[in-house]
């Protein structure tokens, strides 16, 4: 992929734990923090005021009322629930102190228990997202933020959000409490990941956010997506067709795709560490597998890197011999990740978690998380590419 040609001219933060040490048996609350953030001072004014600067128009791109739709899809791309989503974003304070506050709405099914004659009205249950500051930004999700190109990587401690929608969504008012409802998936609640990257379209005022859930061994746990629009009102909210063929998924990617891509480390401090020009082939053969073919020079043209990976594709599930697996989604989209995380920490190597969307024809963004070797995001890369 892409995203692993990159990875040799990123540098990542120094190691200090035992390399047979496996992360992923222990909560993500106790990995360390990144040395770039635990450094990150006030004290330089010019990289305070940058910093200052880079959250607010994080906090621009976010606000708004955002009506949608959140899709939970198991690792083999299956849809597994669609459920109608509000999300009214606004900030208040000023400068250092300055604050987001979002308040996330979820339509809650018709309840199991109704009265003969009476047509209950929809019920929105409400729940308050953890407001997002400059500490926490910095502290605990990490952010990578790409003002200019409309993306941004946000890591989570918990899937507390995310189960909600769940149980709200699908159960409702017949929730009764159990950890582990019949016929509904919930993530685990001490994941050892859970990632969040995010696209804008490009044509509207339209944005898809792809979370990768892993459990606490590092095993692929499941895929969300919540696609919205921005005041747009409720008539019509976006929505993923899920009716689509598999192999209709993976079409609008196959070609010839040239472009560009920007990597920054994590933190709202982040500058950009890397540039290079990219490009990038995926076909199919006679033999009905997928050839990758990529090649990405840096800035400077001094350094080119080539990779060239074989796949097999099952469904909606695409496996690189290189160790990495898609997962094609309807709506142009895709997520990638390691095909066991919990090996590439084992063997002391960084990996990457992916989320790719076509659009529109011959258009595509993918944005890329880089983790080290104790699960902690360091970098996001994003690509913008079109096709030849």
């Amino acid at each position: 992929m892409a995203s692993i040609s990159i990875s040799s001219s990123l540098s990542f933060p120094s190691v200090t734990s035992s390399p047979n040490a496996n992360p992923f048996t222990r909560p993500i609350s106790t990995f360390r923090t990144p040395k770039a953030t635990r450094d990150n001072s006030t004290t330089r004014t010019g990289e305070a005021s940058m910093s200052i600067d880079n959250l607010k128009r994080f906090f621009d791109l976010n606000v708004g009322n955002w009506s949608g739709s959140f899709h939970q899809f198991d690792g083999t791309g299956n849809l597994m629930q669609k459920i109608r989503t509000k999300l009214a974003v606004n900030t208040y304070g000023e400068d250092e102190l300055i604050s987001l506050i979002q308040t996330l709405y979820i339509k809650q099914p018709s309840s199991s228990t109704t009265i003969s004659g009476y047509e209950e009205e929809p019920e929105w249950a409400e729940y308050k997202v953890k407001e997002t500051n400059m500490f926490t930004v910095d502290n605990y999700q990490h952010i990578g933020f790409f003002p200019n190109e409309r993306a941004f990587s946000l890591r989570y401690q918990t899937a507390g959000m995310l189960e909600t929608v769940l149980r709200q969504g699908v159960l409702g008012e017949d929730d009764t409490g159990e950890e582990s409802p019949k016929n509904l998936k919930l993530p685990s609640r001490r994941p050892a990941i859970v990632c969040e990257n995010c696209l804008y379209s490009q044509e509207k005022d339209r944005r898809a956010r792809a979370f990768h859930i892993m459990d606490p061994r590092g095993n692929l746990d499941m895929f969300l997506i919540f696609l919205e629009d921005r005041d747009s009102g409720d008539l019509f909210p976006p929505s993923l067709d899920s009716d689509v063929e598999s192999i209709d998924k993976i079409v609008p990617f196959l070609g010839n795709w040239k472009g560009h891509s920007v990597t920054k480390r994590s933190g709202v401090y982040g500058a950009t560490i890397a540039e290079a020009d990219t490009v990038a082939l995926l076909k199919m053969d006679d033999k009905g597998q997928l050839i990758q073919d990529i090649s990405s020079t840096s800035a400077g043209k001094t350094i080119t890197t080539n990779v060239h990976w074989t796949g097999t594709m099952s469904d909606n599930l695409v496996t690189f011999d290189g160790g990495y697996q898609y997962t094609f989604l309807p709506g142009g989209m895709y997520l990638g990740c390691p095909c066991d995380i919990a090996k590439s920490v084992e063997e002391w190597k960084s990996f990457h978690l992916e989320f790719g969307w076509v659009e529109t024809p011959g258009k595509r963004q993918r944005l890329v998380r880089t983790y080290d070797v104790e699960g902690l995001a360091v970098s996001s890369t994003y690509f913008s590419e079109i096709k030849l």
